[in-house]
């Protein structure tokens, strides 16, 4: 029996190792996608920016889980290619999001017809950041933002499921920023992979 633990050890065939390396991997993974959060977090400063840094950062998952090399010099090439047109998108976001503050805001002065206006306009950007979140998880360079976002609207309508798979994940990214602002930055790329999670299943589908 001795020796047959012996030989076994020598040999490398431990049941053990394979779930080893597994485990390794998926941490590693996990790693590189809080990492990854740091590098959106950065590219996300001026605003605008929000759409090309998540299309960047969804981009460097997919290199990484494919085992394809990459690392901060491609995440900037990239990002620099999705801001040609992600920037326009940013700037209707933000534009978005002015109006539904206004509609919140209306909503607390007590004007008629607020309450229902402010839902529909909460309603509206919430559905508006999935779509874009799904556009940059697919995003390639050369790609133009119009036809990703109009794809990712259907996807969003039509795939219920990733669609509050990633309304979760942008929830625990504000109360991370809420309660502990600092795990909010890693937080961004998890719902990078997320997002990349639910279009590889949308595809598959």
């Amino acid at each position: 029996m001795g020796v047959v633990r012996a030989r076994t050890r020598a040999g490398g065939t431990d049941r053990g190792a394979p779930r080893e390396s597994v485990l390794a991997e998926r941490f590693a993974v996990f790693a590189e996608c809080l990492l990854t959060g740091v590098w959106i977090a950065l590219a996300s400063l001026p605003l605008v920016t929000v759409p090309a840094a998540f299309a960047a950062g969804a981009r460097h998952l997919r290199r990484r889980t494919s085992h394809v090399g990459g690392g901060w010099r491609e995440f900037v090439a990239d990002f620099r290619a999705a801001g040609r047109g992600g920037r326009l998108v940013g700037v209707a976001g933000w534009a978005g999001a002015g109006v539904v503050w206004v509609d919140v805001r209306a909503v607390r002065a007590g004007i008629p017809g607020g309450s229902f206006v402010g839902a529909v306009g909460v309603l509206a950007l919430t559905g508006g950041v999935v779509a874009v979140l799904r556009a940059a998880a697919v995003w390639e360079p050369g790609a133009a933002w119009r036809g990703l976002l109009a794809d990712a609207g259907r996807g969003t309508v039509l795939d219920p499921a990733g669609s509050f798979l990633l309304v979760g994940g942008l929830s625990v990214v504000v109360c991370s920023a809420l309660l502990v602002p600092p795990l909010a930055v890693p937080a961004l790329g998890a719902v990078a992979a997320a997002a990349v999670a639910v279009e590889e299943r949308r595809r598959r589908r």
